[in-house]
């Protein structure tokens, strides 16, 4: 990805730059959870032990001014562990209602296919509705609301694979990887007295954070970038190796992205080449390939970068005209 580090919009700068001190190598990581973040969408991190997922997003929160909540997710987690439970109280006579983890603004889900699948959709109604119900009783969520949660390849030993619908919700899914020896013996330097992350302090409020969600609401986008959107996502549903395609959802989830990362990029319209650059990342998770496809050891990634290659990139008109 090409250095754009003097175009990131002020405020969003100040954020990746915390992010920065902490993990190293992961500039991109950081600024797609960014992008998540603005787009009010939701970011699952898959990858091995240890390569720092829980880290990058407790470093994103303490570098945002909101309610931080992490929920460990285990075998024996119950959903209402995670929305929270009706408690009788005998000194006022009445049920009181105690909020779980879910209503906090940055929510961490660590480890999230380490419990059932009943736990895992508890998260479900909160991701997509922004609220939840509890006992029969709508309960809404605060604003804002992101999910990021981390989770181990599902070849791992004690481990339950996420339900498609559960994927769906999700805006990115992102894989930290390891870092080369550059940087780990950079990590090692950091990290040999005090750790990094216990000097991250605030520097975007709640309310600025409200603001800059909705400003990315109003970034412009081109009937011909809308096109070019809807042609990559038909394409998933008519390729011969996927037997589920990606849905509407995930064409609103594109879009939604891309509008985000213009305003980091200090834009206020969409170039066909943001889209590329954040397909992989949004599309590869919603679909499900043929016993062929993966056989022949295909991924969705690899369906993804087909398509890229063989549709074409819309000219970018004049957003003035």
């Amino acid at each position: 990805m090409v250095n754009q580090t003097f175009l990131y919009q002020p405020k969003i700068s100040e954020v990746l730059k915390n992010i920065n001190r902490v993990m190293i190598g992961k500039d991109e990581e950081a600024l797609l959870s960014v992008v998540a973040l603005l787009a009010k969408g939701h970011v699952l991190l898959e990858d091995v032990p240890g390569v720092g997922k829980t880290m990058l997003v407790r470093t994103l929160a303490k570098s945002l001014d909101c309610d931080f909540k992490r929920i460990q997710f285990t075998p024996d987690l119950l959903p209402s562990d995670v929305t929270g439970v009706s408690i009788y109280n005998p000194k006022t006579l009445e049920f009181e209602f105690r909020a779980g983890p879910i209503l906090g603004n940055i929510v961490l889900a660590d480890e999230i296919n380490r419990t059932s699948p009943k736990t895992q959709s508890s998260l479900l109604e909160g991701m997509e509705e922004t609220s939840i119900t509890v006992e029969g009783e709508p309960v809404p969520l605060q604003k804002p609301f992101f999910v990021m949660a981390t989770q181990n390849p599902i070849e791992y030993e004690g481990t339950y694979p996420l339900p498609e619908a559960q994927l769906d919700r999700f805006l990115l899914k992102l894989r930290m990887g390891y870092p080369n020896a550059k940087q780990e013996m950079e990590m090692l330097a950091r990290t040999s007295g005090s750790h990094p992350i216990h000097e991250v302090k605030a520097v975007l409020t709640r309310e600025e954070l409200v603001d800059l969600q909705t400003e990315v609401e109003n970034v412009y986008v081109d009937q011909t970038v809308h096109r070019y959107i809807v042609d990559l996502v038909t394409g998933t549903r008519s390729h011969q190796g996927v037997s589920l395609g990606v849905s509407p959802r995930g064409s609103i989830s594109l879009m939604k992205a891309a509008k985000a990362y213009a305003f980091i990029m200090d834009r206020d319209y969409v170039l066909p080449d943001d889209v590329k650059f954040l397909a992989p990342y949004v599309l590869s998770h919603r679909m499900i390939l043929t016993s062929e496809s993966k056989f022949e050891g295909l991924s969705p990634e690899d369906i993804v970068s087909e398509l890229l290659s063989q549709i074409s990139v819309p000219v970018q008109r004049n957003v003035s005209e």
